[in-house]
């Protein structure tokens, strides 16, 4: 009986995985479009008029960079109002790109919405922060 056990444990844990890795690779691809944009577009065109979404990506990059560098304190609430402060900063940074280059209206207002909720969530920040010296 001991053997039907030990043989019966790797094959319930294989199937376990197996329908894991199913239910993981469905959700992805729900989620994935079929192709990238760049799949159908032409590379001439890919880069055109790029650089406004260059400078996002790079906003987005530094900001990644700042909090990968940034020495944790060991104060989780510390490290987090600082890190969030970066995030929300460089969140900033995009919606102000938006507002310089952006096209659509709807955009637009919503960058306008980002703009004002993220300076106020920093401001929060600031003032937690300044209190904890």
């Amino acid at each position: 009986m001991k053997y039907v056990k030990l043989i019966s444990l790797p094959a319930l844990c294989l199937v376990s995985v197996t329908a894991l890795c199913g239910v993981s690779a469905l959700a992805q691809a729900q989620t994935s479009p079929a192709t990238s944009p760049s799949a159908t577009m032409p590379m001439g065109e890919m880069h055109k008029g790029s650089a406004d979404a260059k400078d996002m990506k790079a906003s987005m990059m530094m900001g990644m960079e700042e909090m990968q560098k940034m020495p944790m304190t060991g104060n989780v609430d510390k490290d987090f109002a600082l890190m969030m402060k970066i995030h929300h900063q460089k969140a900033l940074n995009m919606a102000e790109l938006e507002l310089k280059n952006g096209k659509s209206s709807e955009m637009k207002a919503m960058a306008k919405q980002i703009i004002a909720a993220q300076k106020k969530e920093i401001a929060q920040f600031d003032k937690w922060l300044a209190a904890q010296k």
